[in-house]
């Protein structure tokens, strides 16, 4: 197996040659993969036959591009993460603090009224609003920064995608879109946000908890409306942790009528209500109108779909003759593309956004996003 030293040369080779390639790591792994596109050819994904890794966006109906399986090379290893990699993670807080203008508060305060008045005022519930700054980077390597997200952000899905049509994108999202083996498939209900304290007890405020509860009936409710789902259960709401911030999550399990049938799914998830809200069609509508950014990636999703794996058929050690049989089965783990940033010209674009109901607060909603935004500032000092 070769050392992630040798893999992230090959990588820098690759991006030199501006050929498409992703790196990243699940949530909790100890390794990381790369996918290597090994020629330089365009492929959009089409869902019902996408297989491989695909990068979709925001809105659906722009592209969403796949580096397909049959056209790479899949490379597994473990990350190294050396101190002088990561000569920036231990930083005190108060040379993070960077200057923000007076007229981005502003805006941000003045878009988030317009979203309280608009559900005070119509059938909005919910409203998912976000803003953009750009930021200059200390050292815009983005291999450095993939492996600084790794060490602080050991529960998230970490990934760095470059593909010549879309630039380079990374981020360390806490939120799985769907996961599925086989027939089975699980997805989460995620809103609501709070900076970790350290506190064994979490107290959430009402308007989390209706949040959070608007993300989970929604979802129920979606995917109970698709042929293509069979059963589908939801558990118990609990505080799920990503980096130093705090959510509410709920997981959601069920199985598919036939492996793989992701299509419908994905399109009965995708904007989820917690990056868009609900109904999903007015919020949807109110954020292409208001917002002064294009979202391109952000708040689209990204992982495996459909990739083929072995699975053996049995593992008991007295029937070893029947380990050399195994069965082919499709696997997908998609993730919603929270917490990330695109890389231009030695600045990073970074996205930040909070879910806005009839209780939000312009100010205090401006604040969540601040918190957000430092989070990720911490891999990128000046």
């Amino acid at each position: 197996m070769k050392s992630s030293v040798e893999i992230f040369e090959e990588l820098k080779t690759q991006l030199n040659n501006k050929l498409p390639f992703v790196v990243y790591k699940k949530p909790g792994e100890s390794f990381s993969k790369a996918i290597v596109q090994n020629d330089s050819q365009n492929f959009e994904a089409n869902l019902t036959e996408a297989e491989g890794f695909i990068f979709a966006p925001f809105d659906s109906k722009d592209t969403a591009y796949l580096i397909p399986a049959a056209h790479s090379d899949v490379k597994e290893f473990r990350t190294e993460v050396r101190e002088e990699d990561n000569k920036e993670a231990n930083i005190p807080d108060e040379f993070l603090d960077f200057e923000f203008r007076e007229t981005d508060q502003k805006e941000h305060e003045i878009l988030v009224q317009k979203g309280i008045d608009a559900i005070k005022t119509g059938d909005l519930k919910k409203v998912v609003l976000a803003r953009s700054e750009e930021v200059s980077v200390h050292d815009p390597d983005p291999f450095r920064i993939y492996k600084n997200l790794i060490q602080k952000y050991p529960q998230a899905f970490v990934y760095l995608w470059f593909h010549p049509e879309t630039g380079i994108w990374m981020g360390a999202t806490p939120e799985r879109l769907i996961r599925t083996e086989r027939t089975k498939f699980k997805t989460m209900a995620l809103a609501g946000t709070q900076v970790d304290k350290g506190s064994a007890e979490v107290e959430w405020r009402q308007k989390e908890i209706e949040e959070q509860l608007f993300v989970t009936d929604y979802i129920l409710e979606s995917l109970e409306k698709k042929e293509e789902v069979k059963t589908i259960t939801a558990g118990k709401p609990f505080t799920s942790k990503a980096g130093k911030l705090l959510h509410i999550c709920t997981e959601i399990t069920g199985s598919m009528n036939t492996p793989g049938d992701l299509k419908g799914i994905i399109e009965a998830l995708h904007p989820t209500p917690a990056v868009c809200g609900l109904p999903r069609e007015q919020a949807f509508n109110f954020i292409k109108s208001h917002e002064k950014f294009q979202r391109e990636y952000y708040t689209g999703y990204l992982g495996e779909i459909n990739y083929k794996t072995e699975v053996k058929r049995n593992s008991n050690r007295r029937n070893q003759e029947n380990q050399q049989f195994g069965a082919i089965s499709k696997r997908s783990d998609l993730f919603v593309n929270l917490r990330c940033m695109k890389l231009v010209n030695g600045k990073a674009r970074i996205f930040v956004g909070g879910g806005i109901t009839k209780d939000s607060n312009a100010a205090e909603e401006w604040m969540e996003t601040v918190n957000k935004s430092q989070i990720m500032k911490s891999v990128l000092v000046k």
